[in-house]
């Protein structure tokens, strides 16, 4: 396995840092929408959040996955590029020859199975973070009035708090509520952002450029990450539903039963709500990725050369 390099996690370390930062705000609109009632529109749901909990409000929940998304980020493009290397050197392809469509399917799709495991948790705490301050319906300080009442709750005091109580509450495998809908996103998710990643950057880039430049990197990645978020928004509403879901009570049992109560209450509709935002959100967020992402590699990679050369 020579063709193994660390260099790759590295830079989806910080490739991660950077789009948390810079998706995180839409991220949380996206979810509400997902989840929340009475929104309305992406424009509405904007003006609701900005009145009610200033700018603090779209960035909920955002401590938690700008930590952990160094490692989930540094596992995403690591085994992607690592798996897609090693794909062809067992078939004995020359290093530098464009990879073939079958190594990026293989490649792109475990990554997408993988990630589900760092990706799952860290999901989980940023929805129920994004979550716990929408008004639920408060019974038991009703009882002089004609009907219940809503009320803002705040369960969790932050992320390592949400974590350990998920755990107490619903023990270990609790962290992982919504991975089967996680997987059936992921899986495809990821085969609709590095295939359209790579072909983009190699169609952008002249014959004459050995490598593409900042501004391809970002056209391309921003196209693959709205292609990916647009099409992912059905699967995507299933698993924040079930991340949600427990906050303050429980009505889901899988995936399956999310889909049949969501379609039964909300129609068809409801799987794409949140597609404009996601595909919005998705453009910023995967072209500060792979142009951080890139932009350390070379960075990276020149360090070595220059070094190996004294």
């Amino acid at each position: 396995m020579e063709n193994f390099q660390i260099d790759d996690f590295i830079a989806g370390c910080l490739g991660g840092a950077s789009s948390v930062i810079v998706g995180h705000p839409l991220d949380t609109v996206k979810a509400r929408l997902q989840v929340g009632k009475g929104y309305g529109s992406t424009f509405n749901c904007i003006l609701k959040i900005y009145k009610n909990e200033s700018v603090s409000g779209f960035f909920k929940g955002m401590s938690f996955p700008l930590m952990s998304s160094s490692l989930y980020n540094s596992v995403v493009f690591g085994v992607f590029s690592n798996t897609q290397r090693l794909l062809s050197e067992r078939c004995n392809r020359t290093t530098g020859v464009s990879p073939s469509f079958l190594d990026l399917t293989v490649a792109s799709m475990l990554t997408g199975l993988i990630s589900v495991g760092i990706g799952g948790p860290v999901d989980l705490v940023k929805i129920r973070l994004q979550m716990q301050t929408l008004p639920v319906i408060s019974v038991a300080n009703s009882i002089s009035h004609k009907s219940p009442f809503l009320q803002s709750q705040c369960m969790y005091k932050g992320p390592i708090h949400c974590l350990s109580s998920v755990i107490r509450q619903d023990g270990f495998v609790g962290v992982y509520r919504g991975a089967g809908a996680m997987i059936l996103r992921d899986v495809p998710g990821y085969f609709l952002y590095f295939i359209p990643y790579t072909y983009l950057c190699a169609w952008l880039t002249e014959d004459c450029h050995k490598e593409p430049s900042a501004s391809n990197v970002w056209i391309a990645g921003g196209i693959a990450g709205a292609i990916s978020w647009g099409t992912a928004t059905p699967m995507d509403v299933v698993k924040s539903r079930l991340q949600a879901d427990g906050v303050h009570c429980k009505k889901y049992n899988g995936v399956t039963d999310c889909i049949l109560q969501s379609y039964h209450n909300e129609g068809i509709k409801v799987f794409f709500r949140g597609i404009s935002v996601n595909a919005l959100r998705g453009f910023p967020m995967s072209a500060a990725m792979f142009l951080t992402y890139e932009l350390s590699l070379n960075a990276m990679r020149k360090t070595k050369v220059e070094s190996d050369a004294r």
